[in-house]
């Protein structure tokens, strides 16, 4: 017991070291209010770059270049999330969307060269682009949880099938949908998301009342089951170089019902949705545990970005 111990403590040091130069770009409430934080995950230090005290900052994502950052936030009316661009120190703040009034922008992707930003609109389940200067907004297909491929040739997105949420792959004009998994989940929050090579993808999944992080290659060959955490883990993202993965794991799926959802979010509890992190083929997942009590409630993702 005592050398299984030992081990356990040594691989999560292991895998912390190989974190410690690194940036993780999160949605938190630890100054009591929603805000956008790049965060060391192993030394805890932290920036908040949206200050914005008076409205909702979520969905956080970075450039490619790791120079700018993209969140939405509803400082404008207080109940419209537009997708804003600002530095990592939070100058040249600048709203890149113009979406209808109520409108709620998440889950923002960038193609690998920088020049297109896909993101869903959750009232609609409707698929935008824009570039990063805020040109060109247009609308492009229908689709949930969108996630464009790094070379802006197709997205991964869920889609209702005949028992829940499913994982589809499908061109990047909406064309040549293709559900590529048989399992569907009831719980939903699949979330998917692509590796840095385009080559495989990762997703929540239900087993059971619970649901995991699952990945498989891009026509869904190869299905593999990742965790094990005996909760509902969520929101998977790639680190740059595809050797770990982020998500986030809590006890109940409180986003089924909107007044429990709305109760949770108004709650702010820090400990109800923390990120964890894990190698690339599910081994050695650990909860961050300098982020553990100061995460906010939505499904934003906790994205990695090496600093050189």
């Amino acid at each position: 017991m005592k050398e299984l111990t030992i081990l356990l403590i040594l691989l999560s040091y292991n895998l912390f070291a190989q974190l410690e130069r690194t940036k993780f770009l999160i949605t938190t409430v630890r100054t009591g209010d929603t805000e956008i934080f790049a965060v060391n995950p192993v030394t805890g230090d932290a920036f908040n770059i949206s200050k914005a005290p008076m409205s909702e900052e979520r969905y956080p994502a970075w450039h490619p270049n790791g120079k700018q950052v993209i969140f939405t936030s509803n400082r404008e009316d207080g109940k419209t999330f537009n997708y804003y661009i600002a530095n990592l120190d939070g100058s040249h703040l600048k709203k890149i969307t113009n979406l209808p009034e109520g409108s709620v922008a998440y889950w923002a992707s960038f193609t690998s060269d920088g020049k297109w930003i896909y993101f869903n609109e959750g009232n609609t389940s409707k698929i935008y682009r824009v570039t990063p200067e805020g040109r060109q907004q247009e609308e492009v297909t229908e689709g949930r949880d969108a996630c464009i491929s790094p070379d802006g040739k197709k997205f991964v997105f869920t889609q209702k099938g005949q028992k829940g949420w499913g994982v589809w792959i499908m061109d990047s004009d909406g064309k040549n949908r293709v559900q590529i998994i048989p399992n569907e989940s009831e719980i939903g929050g699949i979330a998917p998301v692509w590796s840095p090579d385009g080559k495989r993808v990762a997703f929540s999944m239900q087993v059971g009342e619970i649901a995991e992080i699952f990945s498989c290659n891009a026509d869904g060959s190869d299905l593999r089951q990742l965790t094990n955490i005996k909760q509902i883990s969520s929101s998977p993202a790639y680190s740059p170089d595809g050797r770990f993965i982020t998500f986030r794991v809590t006890n109940e799926a409180y986003w089924r019902d909107v007044k429990k959802m709305k109760q949770t979010y108004d709650e702010k509890a820090g400990d109800k949705r923390p990120i964890w992190v894990m190698n690339v083929d599910g081994s050695n997942a650990r909860i961050v545990e300098v982020l553990h009590y100061q995460c906010a409630m939505d499904g934003s993702r906790a994205e990695i970005f090496n600093i050189k």
